[in-house]
């Protein structure tokens, strides 16, 4: 999982350089009409931080484990990442996937087949979980 690990910290240290030097102005601006800012989209990529690290450490420590899904707009809206101060939020967001990359390079290959059912979809295992957490954040990333 070293290269997974590696990939995120590469993806976040490129993101931190690129943007770290945004006005909040810039940073506020929704993407697209109707859509969010970059504010709220680093907002809903430290929320998914937030619940795949909860995934990543219950699974872990335990073989099989189910565990509610979040209902991402409600997410963003109610923490007003949008109010936020854009370097703490950027900062944040960044610390927040150097431990996870921390973490997903330190699991054992015998936790990576537990496995997880996230709301009432079917059960994945613990290395489907940080594959698709790291794919989730590049897919976000792009529209940065």
């Amino acid at each position: 999982m070293h290269d997974l690990a590696d990939t995120l910290t590469t993806a976040v240290d490129n993101v931190r350089t690129r943007f770290q030097g945004l006005s909040e102005q810039e940073a506020g601006t929704p993407l697209r009409n109707g859509g969010w800012s970059r504010k709220q989209v680093i907002g809903h990529l430290i929320d998914s931080a937030s619940n795949n690290h909860q995934r990543f450490v219950r699974l872990l420590l335990e073989p099989q484990v189910s565990l509610p899904g979040y209902e991402q707009a409600g997410w963003v809206a109610s923490q007003r990442y949008q109010d936020r101060s854009w370097p703490e939020l950027l900062e944040l967001w960044a610390a927040y996937n150097r431990h996870l990359a921390h973490l997903i390079s330190c699991v054992p290959s015998a936790v990576l087949s537990h496995t997880c059912r996230v709301g009432a979809a079917d059960a994945v295992t613990l290395e489907f979980l940080m594959r698709d957490y790291v794919r989730h954040l590049q897919h976000h990333l792009t529209s940065l």
